[in-house]
């Protein structure tokens, strides 16, 4: 399904003002042709109705998502300090799309979010098509002034928002894309094919959408990405 490229080398990058490590490995596998082969011609894409992710996933294959962790855990362990008493239980294993029209978006699906406030918790994403597509950015919250959201800050971040946006309305329809008057987009993580990215799941952060080129139900030409949760226990 996949071979990993013995040649990749990780990159890691500190961003924000909490100076957060990201994880970028470039030419990751020696070929995506079996896993984009897989999407398009066996993967069962549906509505993900147990998120708020604005799209189709499938099932990942087990056997991809082994020889992805397999490839990058002992890397984790190291770059995040995480205690070694903690063990990797894998959470979620999806294909992924993006589908949903800008029309027809949730009032939090046009925010950055946060995937969990758990501390050890991760998202391994893997680009995949060969086409231009928006990449992945990462959100400072302005009145808070945070990018990642903890257990400690979590209901103090809800409710930061619900009063931001009672006083100012809620955010425009569409994708943030960009930086506004809630949100400061402070990093973004460039859409290349073969590409893996390792980041923590409580940072704030959203697909920087293409509307013209991102939606798409077409594995074949939308914006496919392999995702991986972990979680250290």
């Amino acid at each position: 399904m996949i071979s990993v490229n013995p040649a990749a080398t990780p990159k890691i990058i500190l961003i924000g003002e909490e100076k957060t490590p990201v994880v970028i490995i470039d030419d990751f596998s020696l070929s995506t042709d079996d896993i984009i082969t897989y999407a398009t011609t066996e993967a069962d894409f549906n509505d993900d109705l147990n998120s708020y992710y604005p799209g189709i996933r499938a099932k990942l294959p087990r056997e991809y998502a082994k020889t992805v962790i397999d490839a990058v855990f002992q890397g984790i362990y190291q770059c995040y300090h995480i205690p070694r008493q903690l063990r990797l239980k894998p959470q979620s294993l999806f294909l992924s799309l993006i589908t949903r029209e800008e029309s027809a978006l949730s009032t939090l699906q046009r925010m950055p979010h946060f995937d969990t406030p758990k501390p050890f918790y991760f998202a391994i994403m893997h680009y995949l098509n060969p086409n231009e597509h928006g990449p992945t950015g990462f959100f400072r919250h302005k009145p808070t002034q945070w990018e990642r959201i903890s257990e400690q800050r979590c209901q103090p971040y809800f409710d930061a928002v619900q009063k931001h946006n009672e006083l100012n309305g809620a955010p425009k329809q569409g994708y943030c894309n960009q930086s506004n008057h809630h949100f400061d987009l402070y990093e973004q993580i460039e859409y290349r094919p073969n590409r893996l990215v390792i980041y923590p799941g409580n940072l704030l952060h959203s697909s920087i959408v293409n509307s013209a080129k991102d939606i798409d139900s077409s594995p074949d030409t939308g914006r496919l990405t392999a995702n991986i949760f972990i979680d250290f226990q």
